[in-house]
């Protein structure tokens, strides 16, 4: 029986977080990232609470994947969102749980902070992490999004 347990980043994690994010930018968009950017972007968030936080997830003592939440204030709503960001769980390690090990901790911790709701965007093609989601009890939301980079 094997042991899934999830934790909140530490330092020593950031190589690993990296090297995640690295690779979940390549699977879903086939985009390379600048690896000195990303490192001081994962130091940043650790540095940096205000701006979320990373969890671990260990399966049998061995670190297999990560995601960061970070927040989104609602003025209708007078709290916070939570957002998944950065959700990488190693090959290896897919279809065991991790990913819904790591959701029920963060569903857990924003319960427990007030939080008002969970969010996620997901590519359009990445039809089994959608389902993964549905699954979970998010529902597709009727918004669009939009980006300009600076």
């Amino acid at each position: 029986m094997s042991t899934l347990m999830v934790r909140p980043a530490e330092r020593r994690d950031m190589a690993a977080i990296a090297e995640w994010n690295v690779a979940m930018a390549w699977e879903t968009e086939q985009k390379r990232l600048d690896q000195q950017l990303l490192a001081r972007g994962v130091a940043a968030v650790l540095d940096e609470p205000r701006r979320g936080f990373y969890l671990v997830a260990e399966l049998d003592g061995q670190s297999v994947g990560c995601l960061l939440v970070t927040y989104e204030w609602s003025d209708w709503r007078n709290g916070d969102f939570w957002w998944f960001q950065s959700v990488y769980v190693a090959p290896e390690a897919r279809r065991a749980g991790v990913f819904r090990a790591m959701y029920a901790d963060v569903a857990q911790r924003a319960k427990q902070a007030g939080a008002v709701g969970l969010r996620l965007y997901v590519e359009t093609e990445n039809l089994r992490a959608q389902r993964t989601y549905r699954e979970l009890g998010m529902e597709q939301c009727h918004y669009f999004m939009y980006e300009q980079m600076l």
